[in-house]
């Protein structure tokens, strides 16, 4: 019976990851799909699964090549200009576009991992990533903003801490970020050398 639980959870152990991804992945696809099936079947009278998606990324292309462009400037400084006289909008748009900008913006700031001094006395430290070096509008000249994302979760906390508490580390920002998403269980030697061949 022990062996038969044993070879049960190695199994588990096998299948779970994929199985989530999958179903993860499934669920993205079919709530970007959905967004414009119902659209698409008015007008082709028929269900192309996989349609909405190809339309949607197709779009979003577009968008980005048209922001990137001198004809999107004066609908970028009018909407500008509508933000800042709401001042609610302006604070949960500013917030999410800083958010989206951290990721895969020209200005990506998760991209310094560092491991922080947390605790001098019982040699205590915590992995995370430098998000802004010069603290001096907040009177703060002699320290740094360090993001720590939580494990297993996708939400963090900000510190500010001592420039001398932080050191940088030579290690990809991704290999960081998915050694502390996982607990530190991820084999962080076997993801750098992976990250190092594809660089």
């Amino acid at each position: 019976m022990k062996k038969i639980t044993n070879y049960f959870l190695q199994g588990l152990l096998y299948i779970a990851p994929i199985g989530i991804t999958a179903y993860i992945l499934y669920v993205i696809f079919n709530f970007t799909d959905n967004l414009l099936n119902d659209i698409l079947k008015k007008f082709l009278k028929t269900d192309i699964p996989g349609l909405g998606l190809v339309l949607l990324f197709f779009f979003l292309v577009l968008i980005g090549m048209i922001g990137r462009s001198i004809l999107a400037r004066p609908f970028k400084n009018l909407f500008n200009r509508l933000i800042e006289k709401t001042p609610i909008l302006k604070l949960i748009y500013s917030a999410l576009n800083d958010l989206f900008s951290a990721f895969v913006g020209k200005e990506k700031k998760f991209n310094k991992p560092v491991i922080v001094l947390v605790n001098p006395i019982s040699n205590l430290e915590k992995l995370g990533f430098l998000t802004e070096e010069d603290l001096s509008k907040i009177d703060e000249r002699d320290k740094v903003a360090v993001y720590f994302p939580h494990s297993y979760n996708f939400s963090g906390e900000l510190f500010i801490v001592p420039k001398d508490q932080v050191r940088s580390l030579n290690i990809s920002p991704a290999v960081v970020m998915k050694f502390i998403v996982s607990g530190g269980i991820s084999d962080i030697y076997k993801e750098q050398e992976i990250a190092d061949n594809t660089d």
